[in-house]
C-alpha cells in the first residue's frame, strides 16, 4: 500500500476521533466544570471550535489530495469522491456560515444561564453528526478497498 492509499484510511479515523473527543465529550462536559459560566465556557468553546475548524480544513485537504494521488494510481472509488465532497460540503457550512453567525450573536452579547439554545446551535450539531456518518463511511469504504 503507498503512502496516498493509507492517508486516505488514516485521515477519516483520525478526523472522526477529533470531532467526537471534541464535540460530543469536551464540549458539554466543559459546562459541568466547578466555577464555569455559561460565558467562560462559551468564550473556551469558541476557541477551541476555531482550532478543530483549523485542523479540520487541513485534514480535508490532505484527505483530497491523498484521494487524488491514489485515484491517479490505483484509481478511486466514486462513492469516495461523493464522501469527501459531502465532508467539504458540512464542513464548509459550519465555518463559513454557521460558526460566523454564532460568533456574532456571542458578541452581541446573547449569551447567558437561561438562555435555550439556537437553531444555529442545533444546526451546528445536526451538522456535525452528518459528518460524523459521513466520516465512518470514508473510512469503511477505504479500508474495503485496500483490503
Amino acid at each position: 500500500m503507498n503512502a496516498a492509499t493509507a492517508l486516505t484510511v488514516v485521515v477519516p479515523f483520525l478526523w472522526l476521533g477529533m470531532v467526537l473527543a471534541i464535540s460530543f465529550l469536551e464540549a458539554p462536559v466543559k459546562f459541568r466544570a466547578p466555577g464555569i459560566t455559561v460565558e467562560l465556557g462559551v468564550g473556551i468553546g469558541r476557541l477551541v471550535f476555531r482550532a478543530l475548524n483549523s485542523v479540520e480544513l487541513v485534514l480535508a485537504v490532505a484527505l483530497t489530495v491523498a484521494l487524488v494521488v491514489a485515484g491517479s494510481l490505483e484509481g478511486v472509488p466514486v462513492a469516495s469522491v461523493v464522501l469527501v465532497i459531502a465532508a467539504w460540503v458540512v464542513l464548509l457550512a459550519q465555518v463559513a456560515v454557521l460558526r460566523p453567525l454564532m460568533d456574532r450573536k456571542v458578541r452581541a452579547g446573547s449569551t447567558s444561564p437561561s438562555m435555550p439554545r439556537t437553531r444555529l446551535h442545533f444546526g451546528y450539531i445536526g451538522l456535525e453528526l452528518a459528518k460524523v456518518g459521513v466520516l465512518v463511511a470514508l473510512g469503511v469504504v477505504a479500508l474495503v478497498n485496500v483490503g
